[in-house]
């Protein structure tokens, strides 16, 4: 579990750190202040291997819609977006650091450029993104620059080299617009017919408590229409009456809390990150997710990091702060502001104290 995060070089932070990070950990501030790029820093930071790291730029940054297109119309990743200033002089690094609670070492990755054979050259065709992964790097982890100062989609391909089975289960990833059917009906898979699926069906009783039971229908059927998908996939069973009814006809919030659930379970040892995590939720829906967060991440063994605008979602964690308080794992808000070098830290302690007299720590 992390206990401290530091930044250099990397999105919006010249240079940055989080200290007193805890099991659950809230990340609230303004737009533009960073919150979405230090979840992304996490991911980048728990990647199990060179390729992974490749992956999760690639994803974030066609989310972001950071490419470019070359003269044959094939996207290439911006990848100067991912610095800081987006600028890559020669020599440019980002460095992401964290660390864990068994050991004062440091794990850490760094992105740079090699710029050893060709600093004295304009041709960027022998320039290089070079990964380094906790001061381990080879050959494989230098990946080409084209003339376009970016990288070929493509080369992600062609270089589709699998991760160990089990590393990606040990970080997860929920955006603010949720899973997809797609990604939800393979952590569904993994946990099915196990005692991970009670917790599932707990979890969605947080919002309708007659569901019974739910199972994924019209496998591999992913319906879209206009480039927007359908939730399908998935049914549930209500216990009053009897009756399959396809999820998507619950609305937003069951979605959400099933997308949550789904992935909390599927971390087991590792990370839960949650972008906008009140999205689609009620108010009043929000302390029940809280304590069902809480409580599946200490069974499991999650880190949880989450983003918010809400001050619903925040006060609403006040819930399980009081009650856990001074907990051995730690319950945390940090606020993220613009220019500082740290954040502002709220424990158990002064969340409770913030609720209960309306003080704002947005």
């Amino acid at each position: 579990m992390l206990k401290s995060l530091k930044i250099e070089n990397f999105r919006c932070f010249p240079s940055f750190e989080m200290q007193q990070l805890g099991r659950l950990n809230l990340l609230v501030g303004t737009n533009n202040s960073g919150k979405t790029s230090i979840l992304e820093a996490i991911q980048l930071l728990t990647a199990q291997s060179s390729f992974e790291i490749l992956q999760i730029l690639k994803n974030v940054m066609i989310g972001r819609g950071e490419y470019i297109s070359d003269d044959s119309g094939n996207r290439e990743l911006d990848i100067r977006h991912i610095f800081y200033g987006h600028e890559i002089p020669f020599g440019c690094k980002f460095l992401i650091a964290g660390e864990n609670e068994y050991s004062l070492e440091e794990i850490s990755i760094s992105i740079e450029f090699n710029a050893e054979q060709s600093k004295l050259s304009d041709d960027w065709s022998e320039k290089f993104l070079s990964i380094d992964r906790s001061g381990q790097r080879n050959e494989s982890d230098k990946i080409p620059i084209s003339s376009n100062e970016a990288i070929p989609i493509e080369y992600t391909r062609r270089n589709n080299r699998k991760s160990p089975k089990d590393s990606e289960v040990k970080m997860q990833f929920v955006s603010s617009s949720s899973l997809t059917t797609e990604r939800m009906i393979e952590l569904f898979d993994r946990i099915v017919l196990t005692p991970d699926e009670d917790l599932i069906i707990k979890a969605l009783q947080t919002i309708e408590e007659n569901i019974q039971r739910i199972a994924t229908v019209g496998r591999g059927r992913i319906v879209k229409y206009r480039e927007s998908e359908f939730r399908t996939g998935f049914a549930v069973l209500f216990s009053s009456n009897n009756q399959r009814i396809p999820i998507g006809s619950m609305g937003d919030g069951i979605w959400r809390i099933l997308g949550l659930a789904l992935a909390i379970v599927n971390a087991k040892d590792g990370v839960l990150l949650v972008d906008e995590i009140d999205t689609g939720l009620h108010f009043t829906a929000m302390s029940d997710m809280w304590k069902m967060l809480w409580k599946t991440a200490k069974r499991l063994n999650v880190q949880i990091f989450a983003t918010t605008h809400s001050k619903d979602c925040w006060t609403s964690l006040e819930d399980i702060a009081n009650a856990e308080h001074p907990s051995e794992d730690g319950i945390t808000i940090h606020r993220i502001e613009k220019g500082k070098t740290k954040s502002i830290v709220f424990t158990e302690r002064q969340i409770t104290i913030a609720a209960e007299n309306d003080i704002e720590v947005r």
